[in-house]
């Protein structure tokens, strides 16, 4: 071996970084030893490296968990409880006949609010069965359900709902249904929110008056009324389960729309009623004999055509027009109003009109185009009113025929003359006590004589038929104009008119004037009006307002309705003997066309200027209905006559307007036995009595033809011929003259206006206005400046 040093690599490589001799790690100090066996972490290689470690797994888990719960705090921070969508409260006014029947909906919206404590509480279970069975127990938001449906609809299994009933409420109430990602973190955080301020009942009856049931139902009682016709109340727990159904596929489960689909929803109703069955809400056993509840048919929305428009109007007139409600609130919606009016009479009305009037229009005829119809029909004893015909069609003449009040009444205003006088007790001029038995002059023309003078005033009768001396009966049966604007005058104008408004006739009614053509109907009171006044005579004078609302509520809540109270307006004597001179007029005067009725009937009929209206006012003991025949231009809006209408030469009130009236009280009746007039007639109603003295203002002659009648307005009243002023109103004469004694001043002197206000005849044909047109120069033209020309027709 040689003796110079070897030069050789060790056999371990980590060696040559040790110093030599000390065995020292690199990055050590020199002379130092390190830790005794500690070794290095070996590197992490391939594919190891992209796994996470523990440590960063925990970093990760710490960190999002901060993220979500900084982000759930932010969240609730800034997402408040926003208000209501805009269609979320719109509710329509519902209206329903006295049976409970839906007369109509107001509204766009088919909604209808109700409280939870009107939902049957196996309905109530139905739903939760169907949605959300863990309602009650669970919090406002079920996380698992929502990240199931999350994944069934990701994995192809169909869009699903993990919405509890309070997120679907708030997505019904405050958001909408669109499907983003924004309005889903809304709704969460509105949940949690309204779960705290709400409690469960309140959001569950939320979600039930929020929810789409299809067939336009938005809400579970407006959903009860679209497929089963009944209130929400009246539901039973077989109809219950399939409204439930109906909230998972709403038109897809609808089995009389689409019959197709009725497997499905027999399975969905199954699933509903087992649930409840789970639940311990249904018994087995009932479970077990539960059929299938198959729905009404589909119908169209109710909307304001036909009658339901007029009949609405009236109704909201009424609630507005007594202060039971404002306008404004009225037009927010949500209101359960239930009306007096009869399904059945209100069907019979209709058909009575379309049976006597429009079934006899033509178009060949122009005059036929011009025919209106206006009906009203009261319960005397309690005012309330049952039917109303208020036209063709609401969504085709806007104006009710019922409530308008601007044409004249005509002879139908007579019998409150009659009743005023037996009222107050009234004398003729010769001092006579007035009875039905009561002699007058029924003289065509015959000027009405003042207490002092003439009131220059000369109503024609009828076709000018001169009577001579009649009774007020026959006068009644007839429609005598001579005869009752006399007596107007012996009665008082002035007491004429306030027993008018006594019986029901508006003090504000147009041409309710206190002069003796009051007798002859220029006021031009509604139909609707004029019922209730002989609503009040059938009921033996006892007055109470009409009404057409039996009850009325907005969520639940009764709104108050004005006490009724009926009051004696006139004696019962004096109502009672109106009743019976009426009768006489059914049963063989103008009326008698009423006959048909075929029960015990009174009425009067009456025909307006120019034969621009007709009536028929009449009444059975249990039933007081008015019937009037209109003509109006439909371009124009023009009042017209109706020669020629419906094939006749004129329509009167015994034609059509009686026709009906009959029709439709018979109908309306028919279930009910007949019932007898109960009278009590005043002292001496059916004693006779002789004619008076013509000497007399109660049968004094007639103006002279070939004389000029005196002006009120420059000669001097001449003196009374009676012994005694009977009792009356103490203007009675100096209205009487000032009612046509202006128009004769004007007539005398320049053959114009004749007659002025107490020209108005109404129906009796007296008008006066028209009559001025005399030649001023000769003396037959100043006459006819007093008295006016008759107009065609009249009663």
């Amino acid at each position: 071996m040689s003796d110079e040093p070897q030069n050789w690599a060790p056999r371990d490589p980590s060696a040559a970084s040790a110093t030599p001799g000390n065995g020292a790690r690199e990055g050590e100090t020199p002379g130092k030893k390190g830790k005794a066996g500690r070794k290095g972490r070996p590197k992490r290689t391939g594919w190891r490296r992209l796994v996470p470690t523990w440590r960063m797994t925990l970093a990760a888990v710490v960190g999002l968990a901060l993220l979500l719960g900084g982000g759930f705090f932010a969240g609730y921070q800034l997402v408040d409880i926003p208000a209501a969508n805009a269609g979320a409260d719109a509710e329509s006014n519902v209206y329903f006949y006295e049976d409970g029947t839906v007369l109509a909906r107001d509204g766009k919206v088919n909604r209808e609010k109700i409280k939870l404590s009107q939902v049957p509480r196996t309905v109530q279970q139905a739903v939760l069965a169907a949605e959300d069975r863990d309602f009650y127990s669970q919090p406002a938001v079920d996380v698992r359900a929502m990240f199931r449906a999350g994944w069934n609809t990701a994995t192809g299994k169909g869009k699903q709902g993990g919405s509890t009933i309070t997120q679907q409420y708030v997505k019904n109430y405050y958001l909408g249904q669109e499907r983003t990602v924004v309005r889903k973190a809304k709704e969460f955080f509105i949940a949690i929110k309204l779960n705290r301020e709400q409690s469960k009942d309140q959001i569950f009856e939320g979600y039930l008056n929020t929810s789409y049931f299809g067939r336009n139902a938005y809400g579970i009682q407006a959903a009860a009324q679209a497929y089963y016709g009944k209130n929400v109340e009246d539901l039973t727990t077989a109809e219950g389960a399939y409204l439930a159904s109906l909230l998972n596929a709403p038109s897809a489960y609808d089995v009389v729309a689409h019959p197709d689909s009725k497997p499905a929803a027999l399975d969905r109703w199954n699933y509903v009623l087992d649930g409840m069955v789970k639940e311990g809400w249904l018994d087995a056993a009932e479970r077990g004999t539960t059929e299938f509840p198959v729905p009404g048919e589909a119908k169209p929305p109710t909307s304001l055509s036909g009658q339901r428009g007029y009949l609405v109007q009236a109704v909201e007139d009424y609630l507005t027009g007594n202060g039971i409600i404002d306008e404004k609130t009225l037009a927010t919606g949500g209101h359960r109003i239930t009306t007096t009016l009869d399904k059945k009479k209100q069907d019979a009305f209709v058909e009575a009109v379309n049976a006597n009037v429009t079934s006899k229009r033509s178009d060949d005829r122009d005059a036929d185009r011009n025919v209106r119809v206006g009906g009203a029909s009261i319960v005397p004893q309690t005012g309330e009113v049952v039917a109303m015909y208020g036209g063709i069609d609401y969504t085709q003449q806007y104006v009710n025929n019922a409530t308008r009040r601007d044409y004249q009444v005509g002879s139908t205003f007579k019998p409150f003359v009659l009743t005023a006088a037996v009222a107050h007790d009234s004398t003729t001029q010769d001092g006579r006590r007035i009875t039905p038995e009561s002699y007058y002059d029924g003289t065509n023309k015959r000027t009405v004589q003042g207490f002092q003078s003439s009131t220059a005033y000369a109503p024609a009768n009828e076709d000018d038929v001169d009577y001579g001396q009649i009774t007020v009966r026959t006068a009644t049966d007839k429609s005598v104009n001579a005869v009752y604007a006399q007596m107007a005058q012996d009665v008082g104008p002035q007491k004429v008119k306030e027993t008018a408004v006594a019986l029901g006739i508006p003090a504000s009614t147009p041409d309710l004037t206190a002069s003796p053509s009051i007798a002859l109907g220029p006021a031009t009171a509604s139909v609707l009006d004029l019922t209730e006044a002989y609503a009040t005579l059938a009921n033996h004078g006892r007055h109470g307002p009409y009404t057409l609302v039996d009850s009325i509520s907005k969520n639940g809540t009764e709104i108050e309705l004005p006490e009724r109270k009926a009051k004696q307006a006139v004696t019962r004597e004096a109502a009672d003997t109106t009743t019976a001179v009426l009768r006489s007029v059914v049963e063989g005067g103008t009326g008698s066309a009423a006959q048909a009725v075929g029960r015990p009937a009174v009425g009067k009929t009456g025909t307006a200027e120019e034969d621009k209206a007709a009536w028929f006012a009449g009444y059975t003991p249990d039933l007081a209905t008015v019937v009037a025949v209109m003509g109006q231009d439909p371009d124009s809006g023009a009042q017209t006559p109706l020669y020629g209408a419906l094939g006749m030469p004129r329509i009167n009130g015994g034609g059509a307007p009686a026709e009906t009236w009959a029709a439709y009280t018979e109908a309306a009746l028919r279930s009910s036995p007949a019932q007898e007039f109960d009278l009590e007639q005043a002292p001496g109603s059916d004693e006779p009595q002789e004619p008076g003295d013509e000497s007399t203002g109660t049968t004094g002659p007639s103006t002279p033809a070939d004389a000029t009648p005196s002006s009120p307005a420059d000669t001097a009243p001449a003196a009374p011929t009676t012994p005694a002023r009977p009792s009356g109103d103490d203007d009675a004469g100096t209205e009487g003259a000032a009612d046509g004694g202006a128009g004769d001043a004007e007539g005398t002197t320049t053959g114009g206006d004749g007659g002025g206000d107490g020209g108005t005849g109404g129906d009796s044909g007296a008008t006066t206005g028209d009559g001025g047109n005399g030649d001023p120069n000769t003396i037959s033209g100043l006459i006819e400046g007093v008295r006016g020309t008759r107009p065609s027709g009249g009663e």
